[in-house]
């Protein structure tokens, strides 16, 4: 009994390596493929995406909103500490792109993502909203200053800084489970998205209306462009 024991537990452990060698391979393989493609597409379309955001943001041509501050709001305030997080958003975005497997599945993707960009600053020329202003003095907080000068708290809702983390949280849960990578990186991916969505409001460049408004429009796109993508011709 002992010795069948000792055998199960042997053959339990060397499964477990071999499943950690072979989404670790998968991984790198898909690392790999076309990664000059992909880093050329991923650099230019965020470059393009942040001027034709920076342009709208400018450029009102309607009376702004100011959205409301909840309850949740008053009560997580100002957390510059998570300013890291909220930049590493941009970081968080290349990872898809990285991962997919072939041009067709990245013209896809890109499809997707510019979708979701032109209905967000759509919303932003027809409803332009920001946040309400504050009175913290930005100059004690020199990177928050920065922050602060540069994004101006405008195009608040939906928050598009929501709006993709979500969609990309959607879509790096399919990539995960596809390279069989296990719970424990696939829990760090929501947990990752959860710090960006918190992030957002603790560094108040959104209120928690704007966190839902961005929630809504990434849950909402991912949902269509997975759907579509399981109907092509590369999912049967």
């Amino acid at each position: 009994m002992k010795n069948f024991l000792d055998t199960g537990s042997s053959f339990v452990a060397t499964a477990s390596k071999n499943d950690r060698r072979s989404w670790r391979s998968e991984l790198l393989r898909r690392l790999r493929t076309l990664w000059r493609l992909k880093l050329t597409v991923t650099t230019m379309a965020i470059t393009t995406f942040l001027m034709a955001y920076f342009w709208v943001l400018a450029h009102p041509f309607f009376p702004i909103t100011v959205m409301p501050l909840t309850a949740l709001d008053r009560a997580i305030g100002l957390r510059p500490e998570t300013l890291p997080v909220y930049l590493s958003l941009w970081v968080y975005v290349s990872l898809v792109p990285a991962l997919l497997r072939s041009g067709r599945e990245l013209a896809s993707y890109g499809a997707a993502t510019l979708a979701m960009s032109l209905i967000g600053l759509g919303i932003f020329i027809v409803w332009p909203t920001a946040v309400p202003a504050s009175e913290i003095d930005w100059s004690q907080y020199p990177s928050m200053s920065f922050l602060k000068n540069l994004d101006l708290t405008g195009n608040a809702c939906p928050s598009l800084h929501v709006a993709f983390a979500v969609f990309t949280a959607i879509w790096l849960e399919r990539l995960l489970r596809e390279m069989g990578t296990g719970r424990a990186l696939r829990a760090f991916n929501w947990l990752w998205c959860a710090g960006i969505l918190y992030s957002t409001v603790a560094t108040l460049q959104h209120v928690v209306l704007d966190v839902l408004g961005g929630v809504v429009l990434g849950s909402i796109v991912a949902a269509m462009h997975l759907c579509a993508v399981n109907r092509g011709p590369s999912s049967s």
